[in-house]
């Protein structure tokens, strides 16, 4: 028996925690039942988020952010590095989850536990997944109920999203905890004009249906959006082949994935001066997947399944006030997420339970300083809970200012600065500056940015101990803390139809959360440092008006700086490459690589050190509008049928096609 608790701690070491080996990434989960496996320049835009201060427009253009300064800005003026995926990016792509969507940018590393359903992790500029903050509506969407309190984008579905905006390096004098790599701000959809609404069915490889229907639009005052999705994975095989053949292939499980989500966003302008806004993105999912036999060393696959239940909610609504004549805006911000999981491991008829949620209130002021810039200061009051298994909490008070401007058009800049006080882990002071230099006449922009981070221990990690496994929590930790820089240009040339850009970045990570042995137990503790740097690279060249050209490049090189090892899960290289051919105003055509090069990682069956293989996939999406009300779709993923594993263990889809029909209403 004492053989099979090291094996199952081990194990839930590998599978929570992808990062640990040699080196200090993301920490791993304590010992406990098996769960669930957890480990392009930008384009045209929609939609912002009524009732809050990037809202000023209803309507964000080509080309801007709003997610690096909180404020709708041009990307040629701001310092900070930001790739836009658009609405109509999401479309012609056609990636179904988060994971998918988020793999071939730049800057970010997307590891996932086999297929749709499997606990998907981000690693932006080669720190750990719970480094990064990810965000929905202005809500703060890292789930509090698991060990590490990343966010994890298993069951989180691309309907519904109108702007998905990626702004890397560390953010936390504006975005508080969490944001030491970067912020993942997504927005949903608005409804405008007259009511319409689609149907969407789509089916495929793995035993894959999926339906998605939705309506929006506006009367009057009153705008709306409601979108609901079903996503079906019914035959997936993640278990690798020479696993599989060490147990005869037809004793292996599959792998089936059922995801629930309805998406709403409702708006009322009472005034033109003055309106509200709600929004809510709500998902269950059942996920099965094959179960691992431990009473062996190495473990190896069951014909047995275990079982993830996962229900979530996000919920958010705004009220917004212009004041003097535009030149004072407020914004009063009220959210609310719940993660809820029940996990079931064959053959036991225990059920292990996570469950956490967080209460958000914020304000926002905004000022505009004229033709000179402007001036944003914002107070946040957050409360995170764990419910099991066991009870506890934190609150956090902060309060940040943001002082933006401009000179001549050829100087640009922000600088930031936040405090945050936590109830459990102490103050922190967090900052950022980001300075642009556009140079006249040649299409030039230099860009540098600076700034720290931090990001607080779970509450699991502070409270939630396993004494049956000789693990205890560790109240007393600090916050892990990060200094990072970038720096690098743009260019723009053939009046805009060509550009291109890079970047080189560094960050120095301290008091990362590690585990080590403190008597006869095994505990928490602030010992770890890491360093990470890299290059990130993109051009756009729009070569006639129906071919347009993309490509990104990304280089990372991520160490413990104690023994110079490299961090588990960050390979050094990715490109990516695709064409969007539209040789009809009804025909688009994108085919896609993607490369991403070996890195070092742990076996999922031997908890050992070993190398992920470097993989090119190439895949190829294309839509055809047959009449106004409706469009054929269709995509072919891994067309030469790589087969590959990340991270190892875990078998990545095979040569798949999908196909559909969407009808417009």
């Amino acid at each position: 028996m004492p053989r099979i608790s090291c094996l199952l701690f081990a194990t839930s070491m590998l599978v929570a925690v992808p990062a640990l080996a040699s080196a200090p990434a993301q920490e791993p989960a304590p010992p406990q039942k098996p769960k669930a496996p957890q480990a392009a320049p930008p384009k045209t835009a929609t939609s912002a988020p009524q009732g809050t201060p990037e809202a000023v427009t209803s309507t964000i253009p080509e080309t801007v952010t709003v997610t690096a300064n909180r404020i709708p800005q041009d990307l040629s003026k701001v310092g900070s590095q930001v790739t836009v995926v658009t609405q109509r990016d999401i479309e012609l792509l056609q990636r179904r989850d988060l994971a998918d969507l988020l793999a071939r940018e730049p800057g970010l590393n997307m590891v996932r536990t086999g297929g749709p359903g499997g606990t998907g992790s981000i690693f932006m500029r080669g720190v750990n997944s719970n480094e990064v903050k990810v965000r929905l509506d202005g809500m703060d969407i890292n789930d509090p109920s698991t060990p590490a309190g990343a966010f994890d984008t298993a069951q989180f579905l691309t309907d519904g999203l109108a702007r998905v905006e990626i702004l890397r390096g560390p953010q936390s004098g504006l975005y508080g905890a969490d944001a030491m790599g970067g912020v993942i701000d997504m927005t949903t959809k608005q409804g405008q004009g007259p009511l319409h609404g689609f149907v969407r069915l789509e089916g495929g490889s793995y035993s894959t249906k999926n339906q998605t229907a939705g309506f929006s639009g506006s009367l009057h005052r009153f705008h709306y959006m409601v979108e609901v999705s079903h996503n079906h994975v019914g035959d997936y095989q993640a278990v690798p082949k020479a696993i599989r053949a060490q147990v005869h292939d037809h004793d292996v499980a599959s792998n089936r994935n059922d995801n629930r989500t309805a998406n709403v966003r409702l708006g009322y302008d009472v005034t033109d001066n003055f309106d509200l806004g709600f929004t809510a993105h709500l998902t269950q999912a059942d996920y099965e997947y094959v179960a691992d036999d431990y009473s062996s060393y190495p473990a190896l696959p069951s014909a047995q399944q275990n079982e993830s239940d996962l229900k979530q909610a996000i919920l958010r609504g705004t009220a917004h006030l212009k004041s003097f004549k535009g030149v004072f805006e407020q914004t009063l911000g009220v959210g609310y997420i719940t993660y809820r999981r029940h996990d079931i491991t064959a053959g036991d008829p225990e059920i292990a339970s996570n469950r956490g949620d967080r209460l958000k209130v914020d304000w926002q002021g905004l000022t505009h300083l004229g033709h000179n810039g402007s001036f944003l200061v914002g107070y946040d009051y957050i409360r995170e809970r764990i419910l099991t298994p066991v009870s506890a909490q934190t609150t956090t008070h902060a309060a940040w200012g943001q002082l933006e401007g401009h000179w001549h058009d050829i100087l640009f800049g922000s600088a930031n600065i936040r405090y945050d006080n936590n109830s459990r882990y102490g103050n922190y002071v967090t900052w950022r500056v980001a300075p642009a230099v556009k140079i006249p006449g040649t299409g030039l922009t230099l860009k540098a940015s600076g700034g720290s981070g931090f990001h607080g221990p779970s509450l699991n990690q502070l409270f939630v101990s396993y004494p049956a496994y000789y693990f205890l929590a560790n109240p007393n930790l600090r916050a892990e803390r990060l200094l990072g820089f970038d720096a690098g240009f743009e260019e723009r040339l053939l009046d805009g139809k060509l550009t291109f850009g890079a970047d080189y970045y560094g960050n120095h990570v301290r008091n990362l959360i590690n585990t080590a042995l403190s008597g006869y137990n095994y505990t928490y503790v602030n010992v770890a440092r890491a360093q990470t740097h890299g290059v990130e690279a993109f051009v756009d060249y729009r070569i006639i008006k129906s071919v347009d050209l993309r490509g990104t490049y990304t280089w990372t090189d991520a160490s413990d700086r104690s023994t110079g090892a490299a961090l588990v899960r960050r390979p050094r290289h990715k490109a990516t490459a695709s064409v969007i051919w539209t040789p009809t105003k009804r025909l688009s055509i994108m085919p896609s690589l993607l490369y991403v090069s070996g890195w070092h990682d742990l076996d999922r069956y031997t908890s050992m050190n070993t190398i992920g293989h470097d993989y090119v996939t190439v895949n190829i999406a294309a839509e055809y509008k047959l009449a106004k009300f409706l469009t054929l779709f269709a995509r072919g993923d891994n067309l030469g049928n790589r087969y590959y594993e990340n991270p190892v263990g875990y078998l990545q889809p095979g040569r798949s096609f999908y196909g559909g029909v969407t009808f417009g209403l």
